[in-house]
């Protein structure tokens, strides 16, 4: 009898450069950092001509102002509104007028057949803010090695780089945030769940979106 082999299929963690998540930040395999913003967006074509240049100018101001690049993110998926549509099934049952209990039941199907024709998309936008010094400790030789703590050493020293440098990637989020409020746009620094759950999301497109656009209202910025 010959042997099958079945070649192993990889995973999804093998094809991202992620060496760890903690404290709300990103390591990524070369030892750099990453801190990921989600931001609400302003709808530019509903504002007037003095309004959009505004909003372009301190757009412009903003990228002038940054020493270091950032990446934008936008992620679409198709709007979910199962919930929604069942919320309002359960309030027309319960509407003892008549007439209020149809318009909601007429409402309803609207909303279930507009849907169903058409793709409503819900737009996500995010902004990476990278730090690109490495907390892993460098090279030690052979005899530094023995005379000098070994592992436990390089654990402490990679720590202590850690902190160090999640300090100055903490600087940077907060000017990136600060810097947006002049722009009319909210942040909020996503926290290690929620950074997990958006990487789980890139790769599981069915999964709900991790922040709702509504959130972002309540965020105060400083100025």
């Amino acid at each position: 009898m010959q042997n099958k082999k079945k070649s192993a299929g990889k995973t999804t963690q093998s094809f991202l450069r992620i060496s760890e998540i903690k404290n709300d930040s990103v390591v990524v395999d070369d030892g750099t950092l990453r801190a990921i913003v989600a931001v609400s967006s302003t709808n530019f074509d509903l504002k007037s001509q003095d309004e959009q240049n505004s909003i372009i100018f301190s757009f412009q101001r903003f990228l002038n102002s940054l020493d270091f690049p950032i990446q934008i993110l936008m992620q679409s998926r198709k709007m979910e509104i199962g919930s929604y549509l069942e919320k309002l099934k359960g309030l027309a049952e319960k509407q003892t007028n008549e007439l209020l209990r149809v318009q909601t039941e007429e409402y309803r199907e609207f909303i279930s057949r507009l849907i169903e024709n058409a793709s409503i998309m819900n737009k996500n936008f995010y902004v990476i803010v990278p730090l690109g010094e490495s907390i892993f400790p460098a090279a030690t030789g052979f005899f530094a090695k023995i005379f000098g703590g070994g592992k436990s050493k390089e654990i402490a020293r990679k720590i202590e780089n850690f902190e160090r440098e999640k300090e100055k990637l903490d600087n940077r989020v907060t000017a990136i945030m600060a810097n947006l409020s002049s722009v009319g746009i909210r942040g909020m620094r996503l926290k290690t769940e929620e950074i997990i759950q958006l990487y789980y999301n890139s790769y599981n497109f069915d999964s709900a979106p991790l922040i709702n656009p509504a959130q972002l209202k309540d965020i105060k910025i400083s100025e």
